[in-house]
């Protein structure tokens, strides 16, 4: 089972095999790159739901991803599992916190990923015998503690839409999975994504230099792939940011 925090440039649950990974690609910066690199970008990336595999692999290739094209500042990726875990309501707040207290409220960025199963009541935390709901307003509490001025929020679940009206605001970007009405799809145990996750940090991210560009991408990705295989369409949306978008741009 992962142990505890491993405090380096990558702050996570991970085992030693990852931890080599993320020393061997963390990248050196020139000095023509001294202005951008001034603003942080702290990722913060949860898997709530411990019972499927497929929120776990989310949580840590995504973290991954948006680290190595917008990241600048530490990452933290916690997970729940069958039997238990850290990624709860609780080990949340302690979380943002955490990355808040390292960080420039006023200028740095913090990027915070969620993946797990949704309902018209909020997300699923799933850890051992521990279940939890966190709602829009828990969400948007924790968020305000922080004091950080610029936020991303990506929610991968279903009806994750409904999270917006309580989030979005032009100095917090909020993307979701779905809109408040409708499932996303792909929660398979064993897979690596969701259909959202894949079409959003493993291919579009991957290309975009900014986060509108990825989502028009990813939007396009997702519904394609849901008309092809007979679901209703999940619809991703994408709403509030207008001030924390020009600062995000994505590394060669």
């Amino acid at each position: 089972m992962p142990g505890e925090a491993v405090h380096l440039r990558w702050i996570g649950r991970f085992g030693a095999p990852l931890i080599a990974f993320v020393l061997t690609i963390a990248p050196s910066f020139s000095p023509a790159h001294a202005v951008e690199d001034a603003r942080k970008v702290s990722v913060v990336s949860f898997g709530l739901f411990g019972d499927q595999g497929v929120f776990r692999n989310e949580a840590i290739g995504a973290a991954r991803i948006v680290a190595g094209r917008f990241g600048s500042g530490p990452v933290n990726v916690q997970y729940n599992w069958k039997k238990g875990g850290g990624a709860t309501i609780e080990g949340l707040a302690r979380s943002l916190q955490a990355a808040a207290n390292g960080m420039d409220a006023e200028n740095d960025v913090l990027f915070l990923i969620l993946t797990s199963h949704g309902s018209p009541d909020g997300l699923a935390v799933k850890a051992g015998r521990l279940t939890q709901t966190l709602t829009p307003s828990n969400l948007a509490g924790m968020l305000a503690r922080t004091g950080m001025r610029y936020k991303v929020v990506v929610i991968s679940a279903c009806y994750s839409g409904l999270f917006i009206p309580r989030l979005a605001n032009p100095d917090t970007l909020v993307i979701t999975a779905a809109d408040a009405d409708h499932p996303s799809f792909g929660c398979r145990d064993k897979a690596k994504w969701t259909y959202f996750g894949d079409a959003f940090f493993n291919v579009a991210i991957r290309q975009a230099k900014r986060l509108k560009d990825a989502f028009v991408v990813a939007r396009s990705l997702v519904k394609r792939r849901e008309l092809r295989e007979h679901f209703e369409p999940s619809n991703p949306l994408m709403a509030g940011g207008e001030n924390v978008q020009p600062l995000l741009v994505a590394r060669p």
